[in-house]
């Protein structure tokens, strides 16, 4: 089993990691970082060079991510995918045998979680394994 986890370094994020990398030592399982590149819009050069762009991106934030995770003896996999971040972790988590999937919020209202369709909002309701959302303020 694996624990799964959304990470792009945003506040939430940040605040997500160093709880999963808790849950990640108290069970002894690697630690599966994900990071949902998929780049808005269609085809043509603009939206490869966007791509490459947010693929570099979901890079440095994960090498971070890799480094807390070796200095707290947590087991990493990284994974960059091509898909929207609750579709790439969705799929993260069924590859990996996921015990769950671990995520940071904004803080947003229900309502506009909903609405916009936030990344936590859609994995709560579309994962087969628990989901872990962690709220940015302590």
């Amino acid at each position: 089993m694996s624990v799964v986890l959304g990470y792009d370094e945003s506040p939430g994020a940040v605040r997500a990691l160093r709880v999963a990398l808790e849950v990640s030592a108290a069970f002894g399982e690697p630690l599966v970082l994900v990071y949902g590149a998929a780049a808005p819009g269609g085809m043509g050069e603009e939206y490869r060079t966007h791509q490459a762009a947010v693929r570099e991106t979901g890079r440095v934030a994960l090498e971070h991510a890799v480094t807390a995770a070796a200095d707290a003896g947590v087991s990493t996999t990284v994974e960059i995918l091509d898909q929207k971040p609750a579709q790439a972790l969705l799929d993260a988590a069924a590859r990996h045998a996921a015990r769950c999937i671990v995520v940071g919020s904004w803080g947003e209202s229900p309502v506009r979680g909903a609405l916009l369709g936030s990344t936590p909002h859609k994995l709560l309701h579309l994962s087969p394994v628990p989901v872990l959302c962690v709220p940015v303020a302590e």
